[in-house]
């Protein structure tokens, strides 16, 4: 479906955003009812309710695994809908047990079914699109993705003071249900039957051989794991920072919301900008500024005493900007070179990089008592981390124009 002039399409890109949005809604929108649940599964360590955040990214990494390939072989639509089924089941059994254990299954599996969604939306830009395009489309997804986490939040809580923690699970099923509805009626299928793979018990195995072949996929899956794990501390630290760490109650969603504006600020700014510097600049200078920022906040903060919500905020609203000029490039970028596999390609990449972040924030999160600087200290090394994948790159590729 790529030509030479690509077409910018509206409804396609709201509906790819929509896609993606059902994953940041089953995620942010809990935030608020944390303490709640603790409450009602008699959770007494407040570092545990962090798993319910954590592990729903476990379960998308491994889903991807299954999703990405069966979409190769037998188109992206129909296994859209397999992954939807498994986030219906998987949700009942999450408002109805009275289990944590159970609920933590139960979320890993809503993760599993929530890959299929967010894997195959990338593939069926990859089937559209290339290039710089194909970024400046991802920033525009990424932007609209992030307005969920901009009001999510506070959409929890509305429903927790009107009904109770069970309604935000049966809200992001109407939600999911809707963009079903919309996806099955107006989105045509993006992988045409002559260029789908034959399904086959190894196409798993040959597949990464082919994607293990591009050295700026494998880098950029990396980059994606390290600064993916550092940002994923913050979502399932978040309520505990605002709510304990500064004590802003119900103000936390209006605070979380604030950041998750700055990334949809330079999403934004991203899609106007990539086609003129490129991706791959883009996403350098991007990573540099994440590393100067959060090791700038470790240096001027190492006693450990938390700044004022003021200073903390600026922090967080100028490293973020960052990372809105990071997702949607590094995804671009280790797509490029595969788009004959889109599908199991964007599973590997999802994949490597989620089971890399699962127990990078489940680590950092659990130095995350009474002040925020492991928060930083974890954005500093995997940002250092990231840069360094990158600068060996640029060298690897450098030393080939020579």
């Amino acid at each position: 479906m790529q030509n030479s002039n690509p077409v910018f399409k509206n409804e396609f890109v709201a509906l790819m955003a929509s896609l993606m949005s059902i994953v940041a809604l089953t995620i942010d929108a809990l935030l608020p009812a944390l303490p709640e649940i603790a409450q009602d599964l008699n959770i007494t360590n407040p570092n545990s309710t962090q798993l319910l955040i954590t592990m729903i990214f476990l379960g998308i990494g491994f889903g991807q695994l299954i999703f990405g390939p069966l979409s190769d072989s037998y188109g992206r639509k129909p296994i859209v809908y397999i992954g939807f089924l498994i986030f219906i089941i998987s949700s009942i059994v999450c408002v109805t047990t009275k289990s944590f254990e159970i609920m933590l299954a139960a979320r890993v599996f809503q993760g599993v079914g929530l890959s299929s969604p967010r894997t195959i939306s990338i593939a069926m830009v990859r089937d559209s699109f290339s290039g710089d395009f194909m970024a400046k489309i991802l920033s525009i997804i990424v932007m609209f993705f992030i307005l969920v986490p901009v009001i999510a939040p506070t959409f929890g809580q509305v429903l927790l003071n009107l009904f109770n923690w069970q309604a935000i699970f049966n809200a992001n099923l109407i939600f999911g249900s809707l963009v079903m509805l919309w996806f099955w009626k107006r989105q045509p299928e993006t992988l045409p039957k002559e260029k789908r793979i034959k399904f086959k018990p190894n196409i798993f195995i040959t597949g990464t051989k082919e994607f293990l072949k591009h050295k700026s996929a494998v880098a950029f899956t990396l980059t994606s794991g390290f600064i993916t794990g550092s940002f994923m501390v913050y979502l399932s630290t978040s309520q505990q920072i605002y709510q304990e760490q500064y004590d802003l109650g119900e103000l936390f969603p209006y605070f979380f919301a604030s950041t998750a504006l700055s990334i949809g600020l330079s999403t934004f700014a991203n899609s106007r900008l990539v086609m003129r510097f490129g991706s791959y600049n883009i996403a350098f200078y991007a990573t540099v500024a994440y590393c100067i920022i959060s090791i700038l906040y470790v240096i001027l903060f190492w006693s450990g005493n938390n700044p004022s919500i003021a200073v903390l905020i600026s922090f967080f609203l100028i490293q973020f900007f960052a990372v809105g000029f990071i997702f949607g490039n590094y995804r671009s970028l280790a797509m490029e070179p595969l788009g004959h596999i889109a599908g199991i390609s964007a599973a590997i990449n999802g994949f490597v990089s989620t089971v890399m972040a699962v127990p990078i924030a489940n680590y950092i999160g659990s130095f995350v008592h009474t002040s925020v600087l492991p928060l930083f200290i974890g954005f500093s090394v995997f940002g250092v981390f990231s840069l360094i994948t990158f600068s060996l790159l640029k060298y690897s590729n450098s030393r080939k124009l020579i």
